[in-house]
């Protein structure tokens, strides 16, 4: 076994630290997997942000636009449930809050070794999350299958 490559473990920390420091600096997105859609005008309130509403066959999008310049975009079902969350910007989500009771299982699959650096994909019986990028560029999307309304493709949460 090779001992790790100091300049990738210096990237590693380096990227961690600006994380790290994004979370700090910039305020949360906000947004609760599986909670009422009654979270989203919380949310936007948290934020600062202005919210865009967007109605497509079967459920609506609310789209967060942070003054950071991160989008969130909550998917709620016809029932008024969050059934996905996406993401997009300079900044990441706050985890523990997006994903509510889902973190837990997050968290240990995201402890969990994985090959790559930039991207985490966690496919576990319910909860799934997708999530890419580096410093200043994220994307990456969760949601919960067992919540996706009928006729829903998850290709949809963009």
């Amino acid at each position: 076994m090779k001992p790790p490559n100091v300049k990738a473990m210096r990237m590693l920390g380096a990227l961690a630290a600006g994380v790290v420091a994004a979370q700090i600096v910039c305020p949360p997105a906000v947004a609760t997997l599986g909670e009422d859609v009654k979270t989203v005008e919380n949310d936007r309130i948290r934020m600062k942000a202005q919210l865009r509403t967007t109605t497509v066959a079967g459920y609506t999008v609310h789209e967060i636009q942070t003054p950071a310049g991160t989008a969130v975009r909550e998917y709620v079902a016809p029932s008024g449930i969050v059934f996905a969350v996406a993401w997009n910007g300079p900044v990441l989500p706050d985890f523990r809050q997006t994903l509510g009771r889902y973190f837990d299982e997050y968290h240990s699959n995201a402890s969990s070794p994985r090959v790559g650096r930039r991207s985490l994909v966690i496919e576990g019986s319910d909860l799934v999350v997708h999530s890419f990028g580096h410093m200043r560029a994220f994307y990456g999307n969760a949601y919960v299958q067992s919540l996706l309304p009928p006729n829903f493709s998850a290709a949809d949460i963009k």
